[in-house]
């Protein structure tokens, strides 16, 4: 797969940044887990029926899959992009839900945090919009090539027989 420069920056700041976020979550301790826990069960009620050391052992995984994933050049634009968007997507959700994050669409001195988040929405999207164009460029180019190929090896097979 090739990887275009321009997606280099964005994902290895994204990757980066997600990835230590991941790696140093996986070793906290019990009170960070508890109040990591009662944050996001505060927004997401289905996080209340985890217990808090389960939830912050899947939230760190997450983080550390996503993070690898950007920062892995295998990895399509597109398919880290989505999941960059997700995980962006539930981060503003916490933003947007919880009482005292922001004042209209401001945020608040304790909702700057996870409003800055917004950068990796803006990452996540451009790398899905743009990696779909340049895949469906790249299939395209490949498929006109391959039957290009077959022509040529039937043109050929048949000036063999002829001669």
């Amino acid at each position: 797969m090739s990887i275009r420069l321009a997606h280099v920056p964005l994902r290895l700041a994204a990757g980066s940044f997600i990835l230590n976020s991941g790696l140093s979550k996986w070793s906290a301790d019990a009170e960070t887990a508890a109040g990591l826990h009662g944050f996001a069960a505060g927004t997401y009620p289905v996080v209340k029926n985890i217990e808090p050391p389960i939830f912050v052992k899947a939230l760190a995984a997450g983080e550390i899959a996503l993070g690898a994933a950007l920062l892995t050049p295998a990895v399509s634009p597109t398919k880290a992009g989505l999941g960059l968007t997700a995980f962006s997507a539930g981060l503003l959700g916490l933003y947007a839900k919880t009482p005292g994050m922001r004042d209209g669409i401001r945020p608040t001195q304790q909702g700057t945090p996870i409003a800055k988040d917004v950068w990796l929405l803006g990452i996540g999207t451009s790398l899905v919009l743009d990696g779909r164009g340049e895949s469906r460029a790249v299939r395209r180019a490949e498929k006109k090539a391959a039957k290009a190929e077959k022509k040529t090896a039937k043109l050929e097979a048949r000036a063999a027989r002829k001669a």
